[in-house]
């Protein structure tokens, strides 16, 4: 697997400007606000998005204002929907540390998020980077839908595998599409391949959110077990469907009562996870993501071969192999 500072070598000038534009965006005179924002700054997580945007405009050209201007932008919005998650999912913590919510609780957080969502609209407004508003204000309204339409299915336990990649691509992929498709509309013209990005984009949005439903299963950190997150919210991802789909129907309802009744008991989600693992649901899910993998990489194939090229195939990978 490449490393990240290996995909980022194409861009490593960019991404240290970016460093710098990111954090005069996110600039207030309120101290308190600063405070926060600065905590932000020091706990940056791997900046995938930002990458995924330079990368699209290195592949076709020369990245300008306007890449900066998108990439300033989608990260705002994506800290901003991290900040609120928190809130929502009640997360005391996020990338190993204490989360916004956890240190000044919901209404500071809440406030946090919605003034770096407004920071980036504003940004591109002041730019008049109307396109690129566009894009991600078209992706704000499929990231909520998606999140809600989760939601909605959470309640029944009625998820079929078809609904799944229906929200995943709204919820996950449909980000790392305005990613690409800003990025690349920010240095060319050439519908064509802009169009190629955003399936490149859209295929590897799909592998990320797998490979996250997936670590739900997966032995985790110090204590060694798995996660379990998405059972105990009642989430029902790609694994459990596999499995779900291939149990008479008596062990279906059994596995769905655990669930509906049990979020909280360990015992009862271990019953659950041991479900899903014997009957190959890791391993199912493992296959799909490879395929959208291998869909994202297939999707440059008529671009020339680059270091940007090389690059993003090598992030499709970067992607499925992550430990977290």
């Amino acid at each position: 697997m490449a490393s990240l500072s290996t995909i980022k070598a194409p861009i490593n000038k960019e991404m240290r400007e970016f460093e710098s534009y990111f954090k005069s965006s996110m600039k207030t005179k309120v101290p308190l606000l600063n405070h926060i924002t600065n905590y932000i700054l020091r706990r940056k997580g791997k900046q995938l998005r930002p990458v995924l945007v330079f990368l699209s405009a290195r592949i076709m050209g020369e990245p300008n204002r306007s890449t900066f201007t998108a990439a300033a932008l989608i990260e705002l919005l994506h800290t901003a929907t991290l900040i609120h998650d928190d809130v929502v999912d009640d997360s005391y913590e996020r990338r190993g540390f204490f989360s916004l919510y956890a240190i000044w609780k919901t209404k500071i957080a809440v406030l946090v998020g919605d003034y770096l969502l407004s920071r980036g609209l504003l940004l591109a407004v002041s730019e008049k980077e109307y396109q690129i508003l566009e894009i991600v204000s078209e992706a704000v309204k499929e990231m909520s839908e998606g999140e809600l339409y989760q939601i909605q299915k959470s309640r029944k336990l009625n998820i079929t595998e078809e609904e799944y990649f229906d929200i995943i691509r709204k919820k996950t992929a449909t980000l790392m599409i305005a990613c690409a498709g800003s990025g690349a509309s920010s240095v060319s013209n050439d519908d064509y391949k802009i169009g190629k990005l955003k399936q490149y984009a859209e295929h590897a949005g799909i592998a990320f959110q797998i490979k996250d439903d997936i670590f739900d299963y997966q032995k985790n950190g110090i204590i060694g077990k798995p996660t379990a997150n998405d059972i105990k919210e009642k989430k029902i991802t790609l694994p459990l469907i596999y499995a779900l789909s291939n149990a008479s129907m008596r062990k279906k309802r059994e596995i769905l009562r655990l669930i509906r009744r049990n979020s909280n008991n360990s015992s009862k989600i271990q019953k659950v996870i041991d479900f899903v693992l014997s009957r190959k649901g890791l391993e199912y899910a493992i296959e799909k993501m490879e395929e959208h993998k291998q869909k994202a990489i297939d999707s440059l194939s008529d671009f020339p071969d680059n270091e940007a090229k090389s690059s993003l195939i090598d992030l499709a990978g970067y992607i499925t192999q992550r430990s977290r």
